[in-house]
């Protein structure tokens, strides 16, 4: 068979492995939260509050949405016309047209040209979150953390296209399967990696005062069989007045962090309740599974690129005699963009099937579900969250279930624990 035909096949097989691997991990039932639940617990949250959230929502919603039509828009222009391609050839030019200054830099040119037209959309979103109090950092903080993003982006986009494209330099016929399976462990490396050496450069850790609070979540974690190596306390206080918790890291990595803010504003039981929601994730292995499905869908996507590759319709528009060139790349990011925007439901989907079932574990760890209503209201109330968003807008982007379908299960469960 063709290498062409090979690919075919092995896209074949990827979708169908990942669909399977999806329907194995992913949990499908959610724990219940009957809508009559859910109003009644927006009618107890005080009105001030649910005004303030969605008025924060609504303030966002332009810069958000407005910010997604320019990144697409941007990516289509960059891809879909000659526009792209000369760029990569303008940066490489100085080069001498060296393929390796047009792979690392060309393509770095595109995502920065990319990042800088969104920029001004990040910057109204900051104004937002900072008029809103969220926000306790000023714009000199916030440009050091974007430049630091810049930095760490650029260092791990360069890695990535100077190893894509040495491998189809070095196997022109059968580059899809040798980049497939580097795509999938660039992200399984990934996943080890961020949290242990990219979250020190944006948040500070220390480790927990030993006291009732850390005696407390060590012991919910032996309780709930998760080891964790430490519990540290991040300042993200010097960033925003948001609380929250999570676990980290994987095996003699893994600890619990905790922003301090969440210390400061929670009581402990609210503390523990977060912190039993995140030892959930670890307990059902939610980041393994994550890391083996976007594993699996970064490989399938090498393949699908490659197969999208010899569309003439696409050369032609992108000014480019293959896909496999560097003058392409922005042809990929243009298909790529695509693809992320159509799969975002399914993606939102999945993330909120797995919130729910960290949620119901929270509840049974915790036996308090009066605590963990508590900490919900508090999250909605400091997060600035809308607690019944808007349909639409829901299906479409939230990773999590709302405020009152999480308040609502809270209140399932007590019912049916005798509480």
């Amino acid at each position: 068979m063709t290498p062409r035909a090979w690919a075919g096949l092995t896209l074949v097989a990827l979708v169908l492995l990942l669909v399977v691997v999806t329907a194995l991990l992913v949990p499908w039932h959610r724990p219940p939260a009957p809508r009559a639940d859910q109003l009644a617990a927006l009618d107890e949250l005080r009105p001030a509050d649910v005004a303030r959230g969605r008025a924060f929502k609504s303030a966002l919603r332009p810069g958000s949405y407005g910010g997604m039509a320019v990144g697409l828009l941007v990516a289509l222009l960059l891809g879909l016309t000659p526009l792209g391609a000369k760029l990569v050839g303008l940066v490489g030019r100085p080069f001498g047209d060296n393929w390796i200054a047009q792979a690392v830099l060309g393509g770095l040119a595109v995502v920065l040209v990319a990042d800088l037209l969104t920029l001004p959309f990040a910057a109204w979103r900051h104004s937002v979150v900072a008029r809103y109090g969220l926000a306790t950092q000023g714009w000199g903080g916030w440009t050091i953390d974007l430049l630091k993003s810049y930095a760490v982006s650029a260092v791990i986009g360069a890695v990535a296209l100077l190893g894509f494209y040495t491998v189809i330099r070095l196997a022109p016929r059968w580059w899809w399967a040798f980049g497939a399976a580097g795509a999938a462990v660039l992200v399984t490396l990934l996943s080890f990696v961020l949290p242990v050496l990219v979250e020190p450069i944006f948040n500070r850790f220390t480790p927990m005062e030993p006291g009732p609070t850390r005696t407390e979540l060590m012991a919910l974690a032996e309780r709930d069989d998760v080891p964790v190596r430490d519990v540290l306390v991040a300042d993200a206080s010097r960033r925003t007045r948001a609380v929250n918790a999570y676990v980290s890291g994987f095996g003699p990595t893994r600890r619990i962090v905790v922003y301090d803010t969440l210390l400061r504003d929670a009581p402990p039981a609210e503390v523990a309740s977060v912190v039993a929601h995140e030892l959930g994730h670890a307990k059902d292995r939610d980041v393994l599974a994550g890391t083996l499905t976007g594993a699996l869908g970064a490989a399938a996507a090498v393949v699908a690129l490659y197969l999208l590759g010899s569309w003439s319709a696409l050369l032609r528009a992108a000014n480019v005699d293959s896909v496999a060139e560097p003058r392409a790349f922005p042809l990929l990011i243009a298909l790529v963009t695509v693809a992320g925007l159509v799969a975002a439901p399914a993606q939102a989907w999945v993330s909120r099937q797995v919130e729910a079932r960290a949620d119901a574990h929270a509840l049974a760890l915790t036996g308090d579900p009066a605590a963990f209503e508590a900490m919900q209201r508090r999250l909605s109330s400091v997060n600035l969250a809308d607690p019944d968003p808007p349909r639409w807008e829901y299906l479409y982007s939230a990773s999590h279930p709302s405020t009152v379908e999480r308040m609502a299960a809270a209140r399932a469960y007590a019912r049916g624990a005798g509480g």
